[in-house]
């Protein structure tokens, strides 16, 4: 479903990635996870060509998506962006019908269908109860739900989410990562998500790529990639892993905190010399 071969992306003079490689299959759910500035936002734009790649090559469907008008790539690939802003003085129904402009004429309104396939959308996020309510009448729970409502009513076979579940409290976190791995499940899609959290990560992800600057630090089962030794190497952070009592699932337990005065790795920090405020 989603083909990413040897991608070189830059901000400038500076590399962001560096040969990124991944795969995602119909009903898989696939988390990148790595510290800030690795470049997961960025392979998130590359994909839907917001950013342009410097060289390799991203497949949707089988079709070099550099082939695809923007109309046809939105038609296979919807995307949750990270914190994402929703248009005031519209009610949630008219939110979630603006994922149908895919499949409109400049000026067209939308029909029957693309009214159904809205609804469809709203039960599958569990938001019905939400489609007369205006976007500033949303909590951040309910707005994040929306926003994937709105993806959803796309209907593209390949969803992308950037951060789904920050700043949200730990239910909603579930909830939200639950809803993902149920509709990937039921729909078939083919899910890559960005996630901090690895334990969440690992929780709910059939398979995890650590991103560590701009390249392919790990990638596989859960287990396999999260490892105190890569996670150290990754994030400059000493953890240990355990095991989730119910799920038997990797779980991450830093073991101490670094001052702030003083690198945790003791290297350069990534992609351009931020660890925070500004992903990518």
């Amino acid at each position: 479903m989603l083909e990413i071969r040897d991608l070189w992306a830059d901000y400038g003079d500076t590399p962001v990635l560096r040969g990124v490689s991944l795969d995602v299959a119909a009903g898989e759910v696939v988390g990148l996870v790595g510290p800030n500035g690795s470049g997961k936002t960025t392979l998130v734009r590359t994909v839907t060509r917001v950013m342009p790649l410097r060289s390799g090559e991203v497949r949707l469907l089988g079709e070099d998506s550099r082939t695809l008008t923007r109309a046809a790539l939105a038609r296979r690939v919807a995307v949750v962006p990270q914190n994402p802003a929703l248009p005031e003085g519209f009610t949630v129904l008219e939110i979630v019908l603006m994922g149908r402009t895919p499949y409109l004429r400049l000026l067209q309104s939308e029909g029957p269908s693309d009214l159904a396939a809205a609804r469809r959308a709203l039960t599958q996020t569990g938001t019905t109860a939400l489609a007369s309510r205006f976007a500033h009448q949303l909590s951040g729970g309910e707005r994040q739900q929306v926003v994937i409502a709105r993806a959803l009513a796309q209907e593209a076979p390949v969803l992308l989410l950037d951060e789904p579940t920050s700043h949200l409290d730990v239910g909603h976190q579930m909830a939200v990562m639950g809803l993902v791995r149920r509709l990937c499940e039921e729909r078939g899609l083919a899910v890559l998500a960005t996630i901090h959290d690895l334990t969440l990560a690992a929780l709910y992800c059939d398979r995890l790529v650590l991103l560590d600057r701009g390249a392919v630090a790990a990638e596989g089962s859960p287990d396999s990639v999260l490892r105190p030794e890569l996670i150290a190497s990754a994030y400059g952070a000493e953890v240990t892993v355990l095991r989730h009592p119910a799920s038997g699932r990797p779980v991450v337990v830093p073991l101490g905190s670094t001052p702030a005065s003083e690198p945790a790795s003791g290297r350069p920090p990534s992609g351009d010399g931020r660890r925070d405020g500004g992903e990518r």
